[in-house]
């Protein structure tokens, strides 16, 4: 399961299709309905806030915003409605790390696009996320 903290603009369409999946897998695991995955290291970020349900439904619905604006058909109605209303702090390192992440995996199954985002200066993140200085998050499995 990869949650990524960098914005969801960057991903090819199979990278955004998985990341689809894989946030309503973790939004399953934050409801309860699972029982894998209770303590997969994405998911710490997440049941760190008030609201974990909300902080996922908040991070799937900004997921469903590009996928609409690719022409993709996700459906709504599988998001949860609560929201969290707030941002989640990530670090440099993580968003770095993520990125770098991303352009591996870009550099074969997507050359194109790999070759358009790797001249970013400055990484924008996904919208739920706030930006702080630090090294790579200490849940990031390498």
């Amino acid at each position: 399961m990869r949650l990524w903290s960098i914005h969801p603009k960057y991903l090819d369409s199979k990278g955004l299709v998985a990341l689809w999946r894989e946030a309503l897998l973790a939004q399953k695991v934050l409801l309860g309905k699972t029982r894998g995955y209770k303590n997969h290291p994405q998911l710490i970020r997440f049941k760190k806030t008030s609201n974990p349900v909300g902080a996922i439904a908040d991070y799937l619905r900004d997921i469903l915003n590009e996928a609409n604006k690719r022409g993709y058909k996700f459906d709504r109605s599988k998001i949860a409605k609560d929201q969290l209303g707030e941002k989640i702090d990530v670090t440099t390192g993580q968003s770095e790390y993520e990125f770098k992440h991303l352009l591996n995996k870009l550099k074969n199954r997507d050359p194109d696009l790999f070759s358009n985002i790797s001249k970013n200066k400055k990484i924008s993140l996904h919208p739920i996320f706030h930006r702080i200085k630090g090294d790579i998050e200490s849940w990031e499995i390498r």
